[in-house]
């Protein structure tokens, strides 16, 4: 077994050694695991070690060095290459290595996680590790300023992904000379060869129509590797695309370029017959260049924010008062960014733009790159706000469902939501959200019925972790909230209350103030009824809402524009169910069924939400 270390660039003609053993460790690892993608990580093996070797500035002692490059594994199956790049960087052990990839409680994950100091994003999820390096192009370019290169692994399979040719189209217009995308073209997908095999022309053709300049290499041939790495040293004009053709499984007799190996570790004398024909084991450490030495930016204290102030009875749309919030909180807090799915006049995004555009990105019609860049921003440190209408959020369901996974922070505004849009009609209307984002690992949703509350929740929207929505809508509303009120997430508003009330409505958004009109409908009856604001839908204010159903006799109606599963009327159930009510008689209201065009009074009364079916159901549940 070879042992040597090397702390600098090495030479060439020293690469293939570490290829050898970066594909020595990627079999050992997954055979020992028994499970893994071994052969996905023998094609970019001469990738990846040329690219270490040689051009991957990284102080791996320090791995928030503010110069440091970022690399990305689009290809996240390939984590036993990856792992084995960790090991001959010497922050990863051979121990660990060998008994901790793929084991439980373990931070050598099947797919790479920021578990891991040295990882930037999750991945695995095919199509999204490059949105995400696209973000953090983004950062360094205009926000860093800083000389750092984002390099990202692909892989061929994954230019199938839709999401992919969204971060290529962004990355030409932001001009992303610092990314760098290396495709592992290597002909096999995990059933088969995959559309265009080694087709690397047309490749080629399509990555240069989107914006960017394609190099196609033999990803064998180590000169050729390092003269396509090297143009990233040079001044480009556009972002560049190394397509290199390899072979699966390369360097291994009866395994390479051969159907039927994908996810498959090798049995352990087939792994023993394959570490003999590469040479061996061998324990190289290789650091190789070192990044320019940067001072980390530095951070200004957070002062007080002085939200906008809508005056009682003003009619607003929440969505307006969203913009205005947002620059009050950037005003104090550098790190505040924004994004847009080109909706920005119609999400209120816009004061924002018009108070700090070298603060803004504009993301066109692509909603996955959206979430995919605020991602990336994120883990720069920035606090990224992302706003397109509800509906079109969902299009990005699986890069929210990974934000947790990547342990990051995302801030995203929905507008447009559920029957109230009125005419535009059911293609637009956000019906689906609340449970999205609520099924996700450790969400904050927000729903606020007036202009106060609106920015209120932007302010603490700014401070929280994990993924938070807030959820905004197209109408104007009248402002039931002054500046002096708070809005703490988790909490909720009271409206009406009195020690006769005989039945609690609860609304949030819209349904409030169709709440507020059915309890006022309710009193010409003589029955007063409890309304509740229910703003915070998750965490839900369990205990307020237990207290005003338990004093209303159990009678309780619930309202969403939304449908029945997962939102406002899911969260008050389980809520109740926790700590059980005697005698409950709930109703809820919501949207069943397949809406169409109208105006909003006529949307809200088909779905059974308005003011009129509200009172109807207070009514009901005081008669059960």
């Amino acid at each position: 077994m070879m042992t040597t270390s090397m702390h600098d660039r090495l030479d060439l003609d020293q690469v293939p050694e570490l290829a050898a053993q970066l594909r020595v460790d990627s079999i050992r690892s997954s055979t020992s695991a028994g499970s893994g993608h071994p052969t996905s990580s023998l094609s970019a093996a001469d990738l990846l070690a040329t690219l270490m070797a040689r051009h991957l500035r990284y102080d791996w002692d320090e791995p928030e060095a503010p110069g440091n490059d970022h690399l990305v594994f689009s290809k996240g199956h390939a984590s036993p290459l990856l792992y084995s790049v960790y090991r001959a960087a010497g922050v990863v052990s051979e121990q660990e290595l060998m008994e901790g990839y793929r084991r439980f409680d373990e931070r050598l994950e099947g797919h790479p996680t920021p578990v891991l100091p040295w990882v930037d994003v999750a991945t695995g999820s095919l199509g999204q590790g490059l949105p995400d390096g696209v973000g953090i192009a983004l950062a360094g370019k205009y926000l860093e300023k800083s000389p750092y290169r984002v390099w990202v692994l692909t892989g061929d399979s994954e230019l199938a992904e839709g999401s992919m040719w969204e971060a290529l189209a962004t990355a030409s217009h932001y001009q992303l000379t610092n990314l760098v995308t290396m495709v592992d073209v290597n002909r096999l997908g995990q059933r088969g060869e995959t559309a265009l095999g080694w087709d690397v022309d047309t490749y080629a053709a399509r990555v240069e129509a989107f914006g960017a300049r394609a190099v196609v290499i033999d990803g064998h041939d180590l000169d050729a590797i390092d003269e396509a790495l090297a143009l990233a040293d040079g001044e480009l004009d556009r972002p560049l695309v190394i397509l290199a053709r390899t072979v699966k499984g390369k360097g291994i007799p009866g395994v390479e370029d051969e159907n039927g190996w994908h996810g498959k570790p090798m049995p352990e004398d087939k792994a023993e017959e394959a570490i003999t024909a590469l040479g061996g084991r061998r324990s190289l450490q290789v650091r190789g260049p070192q990044p320019p030495a940067l001072e980390p930016a530095a951070r200004s204290p957070r002062g007080e924010v002085e939200l906008p102030t809508f005056t009682l009875g003003e009619e607003v749309a929440t969505r307006k008062a969203y913009g205005p919030a947002l620059a009050a909180v950037a005003k104090v807090d550098p790190r505040v960014v924004a994004l847009d799915g080109e909706v920005s006049n119609s999400t209120g995004v816009a004061d924002f733009i018009e108070a700090y555009p070298e603060r803004f990105f504009e993301m066109f019609i692509a909603e996955q790159q959206m979430v995919a860049a605020a991602t990336g921003l994120s883990t720069r440190g920035y606090r990224s706000f992302a706003s397109t209408f509800a509906a079109f959020l969902t299009r990005a369901a699986d890069f929210i469902r990974m934000a947790p996974v990547s342990r990051v922070d995302l801030r995203l505004v929905g507008s447009h939501a559920g029957v109230e849009i009125g005419a535009d009609g059911p293609s637009q209307m956000g019906l689906e959200d609340l449970a999205m984002i609520a099924a996700t690992q450790g969400s904050t949703v927000l729903y606020p019925s007036d202009a106060s509350s609106t920015a209120a929740l932007v302010a603490e929207m700014a401070e929280l972790s994990g993924v938070s929505y807030l959820r905004t809508t197209r109408g104007a509303y009248p402002v039931l909230y002054g500046p002096e009120e708070s809005f703490p997430v988790g909490g909720s508003k009271t409206l009406r209350s009195s020690e006769d009330d005989a039945v609690t409505l609860i609304g949030a958004g819209v349904t409030l103030h169709q709440a507020l009109a059915a309890a006022d409908a309710l009193a010409e009856d003589g029955v007063r009824a409890r309304v509740i604001d229910a703003y915070s839908i998750k965490p839900l204010d369990g205990a307020g809402i237990r207290a005003a159903v338990a004093a209303t006799g159990g009678r309780v109606v619930v309202a969403e524009d939304h449908h029945a599963e997962g939102g406002l009327g899911a969260a008050v159930l389980a809520a109740l169910a926790s700590e059980p009510v005697t005698d409950l008689h709930l109703r809820h209201l919501a949207v069943d069924g397949v809406p169409g065009s109208g105006t909003t009074e006529q949307l809200l009364a088909w779905a059974g939400i308005d003011a009129a079916h509200i009172a109807e159901a207070a009514r009901a549940a005081l008669e059960g």
